[in-house]
């Protein structure tokens, strides 16, 4: 898994990865919904912020923690941008909060930045409904030799 891809994965393989997620009990109990936009990036989407979603700063702002668990999700699936098949975790995260995430909706996009065999560097921005960057992420996800146990997902509920 170099910079160069020889052959990256089809639209329908990534399609296929993000409806294994989207299926999940977790991504349907937060309401948020993953996809690949012409295999270039991950997005993730929570089209409703719901009550127990909020609370940041004692405010109706988002969560910080619901904001880490979004990153996470988009981070560490951005490796099925180059191979949807092969095992992949989040090492580490480190985000910028640069304003209060509010309104009805939240908007993540990652890319990679560069990586090797086993190791993904990407970053993140999350944009609230007025399109607005809210906060920064930048990741490093371990990536395997082995395949998803699951088959064409990693989801396993």
């Amino acid at each position: 898994m170099s910079d160069t891809l020889s052959s990256p994965p089809s639209q329908a393989q990534l399609d296929r990865f993000a409806e294994g997620f989207n299926q999940s009990l977790t991504l349907r109990h937060f309401g948020a919904r993953m996809s690949f936009p012409e295999g270039r990036k991950v997005v993730v989407t929570l089209p409703e912020v719901k009550p127990e979603h909020r609370g940041g700063l004692g405010t109706s702002a988002v969560n910080g923690g619901m904001l880490a668990a979004l990153f996470d999700l988009a981070i560490g699936c951005t490796p099925a941008l180059r191979d949807p098949t092969r095992r992949c975790a989040t090492m580490q995260l480190s985000m910028s909060f640069e304003r209060p995430a509010t309104g009805d909706s939240l908007h993540v996009e990652a890319v990679i930045d560069h990586g090797g065999p086993t190791t993904v560097f990407a970053s993140a921005r999350l944009l609230d409904s007025e399109g607005r960057v809210c906060a920064r992420c930048q990741g490093v996800v371990r990536v395997s030799t082995k395949p998803w146990a699951a088959g064409d997902s990693p989801a396993t509920n």
